[in-house]
This record gives structure tokens, sequence and C-alpha cells, in this order.
């Protein structure tokens, strides 16, 4: 079986490094985006639910420097390639690589055991546009096992009652995300829409939840708008990439 190539990119303001498919799923802003949302610092356990090459699990592990991370990852190679990039940034004392599905997470994790748990699930429904044949970019981008319900649920297993939930999922579900959470009775505390240019429609939302039903209000802050004209980062989006334009900067 032939290996997949790969490349070496660089995310400086973290001082890491990571490996990644150079044509299957490769990270984009999103999970950058959520890391920085989170504003992780003082966590001492962090749970990543679907951590593909374990870019969110080494962020988080960098921005709480006390904290243990278990990266949940059900597809042998991109758990393989987080495994990898784990020892790549010399983390491997810190971030555990769990090679799980999140519907069966109970198995091996304790109930409200986690500070922080973050996820960038698979936002399309099965059926829902063009299948990937790409066994990694099919799994990143559509619900092969687990749904949106499944992932909520599982957060909320893992967290604290003192804890936080933070997700990036697709606007067009955002009903659904309310809905399913009411359900569960997670409670959205903090709600932001992410826009590519100042005038195109939000392309993902930010959201952090806590457990409880009890009525609360949502916060709801200022969009975050990546670029400003199609081809430069804001100056936020630029602060959070250490001045990069481009959030990866070295490949081989």
């Amino acid at each position: 079986m032939q290996t997949e190539a790969l490349t070496r990119d660089e995310l400086k303001r973290f001082s890491l490094v990571l490996d990644q498919p150079k044509d299957g799923y490769r990270f984009t802003l999103d999970p950058l985006l959520l890391c920085d949302f989170s504003a992780a610092a003082d966590e001492r356990a962090i749970a990543d639910l679907g951590s593909g090459s374990g870019v969110m699990a080494l962020v988080l592990a960098r921005m709480a420097p006390a904290a243990r991370v278990t990266a949940l990852e059900k597809e042998p190679a991109m758990a393989t390639l987080a495994e990898g990039n784990v020892r790549l940034n010399d983390l491997g004392e810190r971030v555990h690589v769990l090679r799980e599905d999140v519907l069966h997470l109970r198995r091996h994790l304790p109930v409200s055991c986690m500070d922080l748990v973050v996820s960038n699930p698979p936002y399309r429904k099965p059926g829902r546009g063009r299948l990937n044949p790409h066994p990694g970019k099919l799994a990143a981008r559509h619900e092969t096992s687990a749904g949106l319900a499944d992932f909520l649920a599982a957060a909320k297993y893992l967290v604290k009652p003192s804890g936080r939930i933070c997700f990036v999922y697709h606007p067009a579900r955002l009903p659904e995300f309310m809905a399913v959470a009411t359900q569960l009775k997670l409670t959205v505390r903090r709600l932001r829409l992410v826009h590519g240019t100042p005038e195109a429609p939000a392309k993902v939302f930010l959201a952090e939840l806590t457990k409880g039903g009890r009525v609360a209000e949502t916060t709801v802050l200022p969009p975050l708008v990546v670029r400003t004209d199609g081809q430069n980062y804001t100056d936020e989006v630029r602060t959070l990439l250490l001045g990069s334009r481009e959030p990866t900067v070295a490949q081989t």
C-alpha cells in the first residue's frame, strides 16, 4: 500500500509544525478560530472530539500549558497522523490520541472529567452534497457515524458542571444546533458568526455552551470577518496568525 504524501506546515503563533495529507483532508482556519474563541488558559483537562491531524489538540496544549489533552479520532489514518504530530512537537506527555468513535467514548473516559471540550464536527448530513471519495475528507465533511446530537451529548457527558463546551459548525444548521442543545439541557452562552468577507453570508458559527437548562441570556458577539476583500486577512485574523497572511507558511 502506497504511503500518502504529506506536507509539513507551520503555525508560528503556537510554535507548532504539523504533517498533513497533501491531497487528503487538510485543516482549515476553522479550528484555529475555535481555539481562539475558547480562550483556553488555565484548564487542566481538555478533550477534542474528532481531532483529525491533531491541530486543535496541539494548539490547546500550547494555550493551556498545564492541561492534559485527549484527542479523539476514529479514522485510523488520521489518528496515526495525529500521533506523529504529537511526537513531532514533543507533546507526548500531555496530548493523548484516543482511537475511538465519539459514540463509544464512555468506554474509555469517565463522566464530568473535562474542563473544556471542543469539536469541529462534520457539517453535512448523510446524503447531502457530493460525497468525497477520499475517506479522510468524507469523514471530516459528512456524518459517517456520529451526528450532531451525538457530538453534543458526548461533550455534555465529558464536561464538568463548571466547565465549557466550544463548537464550530455550519450556520445552515444553527436552528438544529440550538434545538439539540436545549433538548440536552445545554445552555448556549456565547455565539459568534464568521464571515469570509464583510459582504458574504456567514460561513460558520462559533458557540460556547455549559451544562444546565436554566434560562440564560445568550451573548451574540460582533461578527468575525476573515478577509477584508477576498484576499487580505483582517487585523483580527492577522493577529490570530501572528502577522502571517496564510496559516500555513512553511511547506516541504
